[in-house]
């Protein structure tokens, strides 16, 4: 089954960290790059971090950079970002996929950052 499942999501004070581990199904991971999106309340999905498959030259959007990192494991097939210095307007429904996306969207997992 091709899919991605998101977890690690929660309510953390500004100023705090979370890590959200992405497990992907083999098809899904091998070979591609894979990003994590985030969407807020009446806001477009928007692309915050990404790394391509061998694991180098991650990308992360202005809004991020300094303050998220992305890695991948190749074994677990999972793909994490290291979330730091979160402020409300990282409050988002967040979500794993190829990067560009060409997969079926998973659930998401919920961040919610109180000021």
């Amino acid at each position: 089954q091709v899919q991605v499942v998101e977890s690690g999501g929660g309510l953390v004070q500004a100023g705090g960290s979370l890590r959200l581990p992405c497990a992907a199904s083999g098809r899904i991971f091998s070979g591609y790059d894979m990003g994590w999106f985030r969407q807020a309340p009446g806001k477009e999905r928007e692309l915050v971090a990404s790394i391509n498959w061998i694991g180098r030259s991650p990308y992360y959007s202005d809004s991020v950079k300094g303050r998220f990192t992305i890695s991948r494991d190749h074994a677990k097939n999972a793909v994490y970002p290291q979330m730091n210095s979160l402020n409300p307007e990282d409050t988002a429904m967040y979500y794993c996929n190829q990067d560009p996306p060409r997969v079926p969207w998973g659930q998401g997992t919920q961040v919610t950052v109180s000021s």
